[in-house]
């Protein structure tokens, strides 16, 4: 079922005539019942597809919030188990709402790709976003994963050019996540009228629903995107939200969880206006 929760709820956003809300958390980001909150908390909040960040140590494509959120996390003993411990405590309450993991392939490697693959599908998890494995190693881990039903989604850039692509293109399922500017996770975001042009041109190559992240920190950001996309992804602004949710001692303040879920409210509510 894991592999089918992205095109159905994708199928659903177009029959709805509107784009979607993807949200990243890093999980256990700050602690572990924290992130569990706020995760159990998103599909409620508008989130439409959630992102949910593996903690590494070497994270080399992300920016300072999501790095600051992944040391958070693994100082209070956050480990792969625990990840899929959190996605399937969603899984209890809601079996609707697709679960794409983000991160890096040294801790899949480390954990075993075939039991990981396993323990992932079992845990409900529906994709992985793995940055540092490019479409030549396909056979690491994107055909496996593929095979066992979990959709592989690739990122496309500004500088991955029209004979790059089909390759980028060629085994990614679930979604394109399109990064609207070169750089680390939290940097500037692009202009609507790049992002527009851009997102035509991935249409010109791929069937699958177009994604659009990196830079956006409003509610306003996230309209003009969802304006030309089929969704817009929302991670570094959340997660300092998180941060400035602790306190002096890095402990959750008491409004921390209905803080962050409340910023993740108006961003749904912005996505959703966007084409009305």
């Amino acid at each position: 079922m894991s592999a089918e929760r992205i095109a159905r709820r994708f199928a659903r956003l177009k029959a709805e005539g509107r784009a979607g809300l993807v949200a990243f958390i890093t999980a256990g980001d700050p602690d572990h019942e924290t992130s569990r909150a706020i995760l159990e908390g998103l599909p409620e909040a508008g989130a439409d597809v959630i992102e949910l960040g593996m903690p590494f140590t070497d994270p080399m494509a992300d920016g300072p919030a999501i790095q600051a959120a992944g040391l958070r996390a693994l100082k209070a003993g956050a480990t792969t188990v625990h990840t899929l411990d959190l996605v399937r405590a969603l899984r209890a309450r809601d079996d609707e709402t697709p679960v794409v993991l983000m991160g890096y392939y040294n801790p899949i490697h480390s954990y075993g790709v075939d039991r990981f693959l396993t323990d992932a599908k079992a845990a409900g998890v529906d994709g992985l976003i793995v940055v540092d494995l490019p479409p030549e190693e396909d056979e690491e881990l994107c055909l496996p994963a593929l095979k066992a039903g979990v959709n592989f989604i690739r990122l496309a850039t500004p500088t991955t050019d029209d004979k790059r692509l089909p390759t980028v293109l060629r085994n990614t399922s679930g979604f394109v996540y399109y990064v609207s500017v070169t750089g680390i996770t939290g940097a500037a975001s692009a202009g609507d009228a790049e992002i527009a042009i851009a997102v035509e041109r991935l249409k010109r190559h791929t069937d699958l629903p177009v994604a659009v992240g990196f830079g956006i920190k409003t509610p306003e950001q996230a309209a003009a995107v969802a304006r030309t996309a089929d969704a817009a992804v929302v991670g570094s602004a959340i997660v300092n939200r998180v941060a400035a949710g602790l306190d002096g001692d890095g402990l959750p303040k008491p409004d921390l969880v209905e803080d962050v879920l409340g910023f993740v409210r108006d961003l749904a509510a912005g996505v959703r206006g966007a084409r009305g």
